[in-house]
């Protein structure tokens, strides 16, 4: 007899104690009568043997109904979005109303559900559009600071490319629940996509006298390119955010499968590093710097999850960070 059995007949013995004691005080008072009355107690013992049976028949029967009753209600468990079709028929008015009240709190329930997504929808909806309308101001400055020339046009610029970099951000996250619909796998040249990823960050490399440490390598990983630069970028942007004197190096080991892009920035405090792929976390260092937004990471670690791919993470304050991206499926050219 396992655990649950045990405790389901504890819950039966006690639900039904009144009944218990009932029969039980019905068997003595009959043989203390004939005891007292100085009667022969053997057709008595024989009645009460026989009222005993009758008693524990009745009582095995009630207790499988009980068993077979709350299997029903476990199951139901798993489907209470169809509660009404699988609800078991009342056994007394008592369940009745018990089951007239979990009617009412799961149409409540789809009620809220409905609001919350017709909520939701309205707000990506909204996010969506904002994202794509402030692409026309953003293009406007941009020309507007190709033809203009001021003191402070590198810096504007720099802060132009950080909103573009933001709207971007939005736009990956607004897609995340449908992002295996948007996927696109097939062989790609991998040196090609961190090339173009760290041609996107050049003038910010440039800017800050980053240096750069590239080494070439030569190979093919069965990815989706535009989700794969889009975490490549996200990570240069880390990079070069926390990293204010020193470079960024990239390399990639084909014959162990690891991409490596490693900074000699401000590092990542230990505490921080088991939380760094949280959604919103933002660490010691994003509280010093306020400009994270504690997303960048959290979007890296589920792209990759979707391309099959993984990533890691290890750092030393003051020393620098290193983030590697493993992939199972390279193929050196």
């Amino acid at each position: 007899m396992n655990r649950e059995e045990t405790s389901l007949i504890k819950e039966f013995m006690k639900e039904h104690r009144p009944w218990l004691g009932a029969v039980a005080g019905a068997v003595v008072v009959f043989l203390l009568m004939f005891w007292l009355c100085g009667l022969s107690l053997t057709i008595p013992l024989y009645l009460a043997c026989l009222y005993l049976v009758i008693q524990v028949i009745v009582f095995l029967i009630q207790y499988k109904k009980f068993c077979g009753h709350h299997k029903e209600l476990c199951s139901i468990q798993s489907s209470l979005d169809t509660i009404e079709a699988v609800l078991p028929k009342e056994a007394d008015p008592y369940e009745k109303d018990y089951q007239q009240l979990l009617l009412l709190l799961a149409d409540q329930k789809r009620q809220m559900e409905t609001e919350q997504k017709d909520k939701d929808k309205e707000a990506s909806d909204y996010q969506t559009l904002w994202a794509h309308q402030i692409k026309v101001p953003i293009a406007a400055m941009s020309l507007l600071l190709q033809t203009e020339t001021c003191d402070c046009k590198e810096e504007l610029k720099g802060k132009l490319f950080d909103i573009e970099g933001y709207v971007e951000m939005m736009l990956c996250y607004q897609r995340l629940r449908t992002l295996h619909n948007d996927l696109l796998i097939g062989q790609c040249n991998l040196e090609n996509i961190v090339q173009n990823a760290v041609r996107k960050y050049a003038r910010m490399f440039i800017r800050k006298k980053i240096k750069l440490d590239f080494e070439s390598f030569s190979c093919q990983v069965l990815t989706d390119e535009k989700w794969l630069q889009f975490v490549i970028e996200q990570i240069l942007s880390n990079a070069l955010k926390y990293t204010k004197t020193g470079s960024v190096s990239i390399k990639c080991d084909c014959e162990k499968q690891i991409l490596t892009i490693q900074d000699t920035g401000m590092g990542i405090a230990k505490e921080d590093l088991s939380r760094v792929f949280e959604r919103g976390f933002t660490g010691t260092n994003g509280r010093n710097e306020r400009t994270s937004t504690g997303l960048g990471l959290y979007l890296c670690n589920r792209i990759v999850g979707e391309l099959s791919h993984a990533i890691q993470i290890d750092s030393v304050i003051g020393e620098g960070t290193k983030v590697s991206i493993i992939m199972d499926n390279i193929t050196i050219l």
